[in-house]
């Protein structure tokens, strides 16, 4: 391996180890490899970011983005909530049962996990501790639910993923659609049995009336989700197209049936929209120039080497992707691993014969369950963060839900067509 790329690697772990963020440390590393080669030319940067923006399918990103804050700050979070303790409230552990289901319903409309545990774990956590749930478990629950939010479509990492993989953004879309459905319900049944053993205390009874009335002022924001993959399956409108017809159909629910967002809501969705579209296209196009650069000196070509001396098979490649990014999840942030780690497995996945769909779903359903694994999840520290409670001591009520979520990344390792079937439906 040339002295560049091997500069450009240690570079990036050491910045990386020191606590820089993803975008510079990419930055830094991409800046050490072209200025140590005599063949590249500092021009490079600016000719692929030029070229990493000029993609019609990006244009999506900002879209969901807007689309997610537009229906987050709109009165979503309680209709949805409301709706969800109506569905299920009323089982043995109902209220751990609703922020779950509460989380899957605001993450196939925020995509964005983050923003899920925020939103519902802000409403959700004081109303578990309030009904006597423990205030660490409660916050567990927060944390995993959150989870969901970039499997369940729309999601801004299957569009990344897909421009940084060229695989399909629609059938990657798609193919999150059941796994998401069947992790919820996995992630419930767990509650379901904890809260059984635990004698948690169980809500009121099932409510016909209330049920409807609940769904009858959340139908609009249960709608979105419909909207969006109605419209990519059907082919009436593209991923990209869809983001947009997301963001109308949002202000149009915010304006004409919610009406509670003001003057001053709106300029601060824009400014948060703003913001996030300019952090994350400049971390794109920054992996993008890394993803070149390992291309250029090979290192995909060093890893498939290693991992076909290793693995015998593509069962055996799927376990250690399970094993690899269970790791990399405990230690890295979801977009550092998509940018770097993506572009390097995809094509040794497709060298083994896996779906290029079913693998970018096993690939980001692992990154996924990565933001609740302790140490350094991202939705464990933004539960934490709602709840005040340590990280230790929610790490401990959370292990239990990230191993549920182990034996469903290997359910959909080995049944692919959880993941395949909706997208092969487009074909």
């Amino acid at each position: 391996m040339a002295i560049s790329a091997v500069l450009m690697l240690i570079t990036l772990a050491v910045t990386m180890v020191i606590g820089m963020p993803i975008t510079w440390a990419l930055g830094g590393s991409i800046v050490v490899a072209i200025t140590t080669d005599p063949h590249l030319s500092l021009s490079l940067i600016t000719q692929k970011m030029f070229a990493g923006c000029n993609n019609f399918a990006m244009l999506a990103l900002p879209a969901f983005f807007l689309a997610g804050d537009i229906m987050a700050k709109g009165g979503l979070s309680k209709r949805l909530v409301n709706f969800a303790d109506t569905l299920v409230g009323w089982i043995s552990g109902g209220i751990s049962l609703v922020s779950i289901v509460a989380c899957t319903f605001f993450a196939a409309i925020s995509g964005s996990s983050v923003a899920t545990t925020a939103a519902i774990g802000g409403l959700m956590y004081p109303e578990m501790v309030k009904r006597g749930y423990p205030k660490d478990y409660s916050a567990a629950v927060q944390a995993i639910g959150g989870t969901l939010g970039i499997v369940i479509p729309p999601s801004t990492v299957f569009v990344i993923y897909g421009n940084i993989t060229n695989t399909s953004v629609a059938k990657l879309l798609m193919a999150g659609v059941i796994p998401g459905i069947i992790c919820g319900i996995a992630l419930c049944v767990w509650a379901y049995i904890k809260a059984k053993k635990e004698h948690f205390p169980v809500g009121s009874g099932f409510s016909f009336l209330r049920f409807l009335k609940s769904f009858r002022s959340a139908v609009w924001a249960l709608l979105m989700p419909v909207v969006i993959l109605g419209g990519i399956y059907s082919g009436i409108f593209t991923p990209t197209e869809s983001a947009v017809v997301a963001v109308f159909y949002g202000f149009f629910v915010c304006i004409c049936i919610y009406r509670e967002l003001t003057g001053k809501g709106y300029w601060e969705i824009i400014q948060a929209s703003s913001v996030t579209t300019a952090n994350i296209m400049f971390l794109v196009v920054t992996a993008q120039i890394f993803g070149y650069l390992l291309t250029y000196y090979r290192v995909p070509v060093y890893v498939t080497d290693a991992f076909m001396a290793v693995a015998s098979s593509p069962e055996v490649f799927m376990l250690l992707i399970v094993v690899l990014l269970t790791i990399c999840g405990m230690f890295l942030e979801v977009g550092a691993t998509n940018l770097i780690l993506g572009p390097i497995l995809a094509p040794i996945a497709l060298k083994f014969g896996v779906d290029p769909v079913h693998f970018g779903l096993v690939f980001v359903f692992l990154l996924a369950m990565g933001q609740a694994t302790p140490p350094f999840g991202t939705t464990l520290f933004v539960s934490c963060g709602v709840s005040g409670q340590p990280v230790s001591k929610v790490s401990r009520q959370v292990i239990p839900f990230v191993i549920v979520e182990v034996i469903c990344a290997l359910l959909f390792c080995f049944v692919p067509s959880l993941s395949t079937a909706l997208g092969n439906l487009m074909s």
